[in-house]
């Protein structure tokens, strides 16, 4: 009765995520097939953090700006690229993809480089001087979906603990 509104399962990626792909293998044109999916994905939950709270802001955009330029064989350029493909799909790479994109750094990334993914996610969110609910709430669900602990995750926002909206608002 439904069948005819489900999607094959091989449907191709939407529009937006494809092209944040395209735009990261043309900026790293040495890098091999698996570098281009982490490097995809680590731009595309440090956009998912930065728009979590609906408010992408300019602190946000330098913090993940210089996360952009820790990647090996980045250029200033690409760094220009990239941002400009993620805000121009950020509402699709921030909702839809993020799942797709913790899924890549677990098949692809070990256990370290998935925590330093966490901690430059944390560094983003309290960028611009607060981590909203809001933010709190995809940096938990991210750490779980990296294979992560809570442990973790504490570790990660526990220098960032005067910025917690959450607990300000609570002490």
């Amino acid at each position: 009765m439904f069948g005819r509104w489900l999607k094959p399962a091989d449907a191709a990626p939407i529009a937006g995520a494809e092209r944040l792909v395209e735009v990261v293998r043309a900026e790293l044109p040495a890098a091999d097939a698996e570098t281009v999916r982490v490097v995809t994905a680590i731009a595309g939950l440090l956009a998912a953090v930065a728009y979590a709270d609906r408010d992408y802001s300019d602190a946000e955009d330098v913090r993940l700006r210089s996360e952009l330029r820790r990647i090996d064989g980045m250029s200033e350029d690409g760094v220009r690229a990239i941002v400009a493909a993620l805000r121009k799909h950020v509402v699709e790479i921030a909702t839809v993809q993020v799942p797709r994109y913790a899924r890549v750094l677990v098949e692809l990334c070990d256990r370290e480089l998935r925590k330093e993914v966490l901690e430059s996610l944390v560094e983003l969110s309290a960028a611009d001087g607060e981590i909203t609910h809001a933010e709190t709430n995809v940096l938990r669900q991210l750490t779980t979906s990296l294979g992560l602990s809570q442990a973790d995750y504490n570790e990660a926002q526990e220098h960032h603990r005067e910025r917690l909206s959450v607990l300000r608002r609570g002490g």
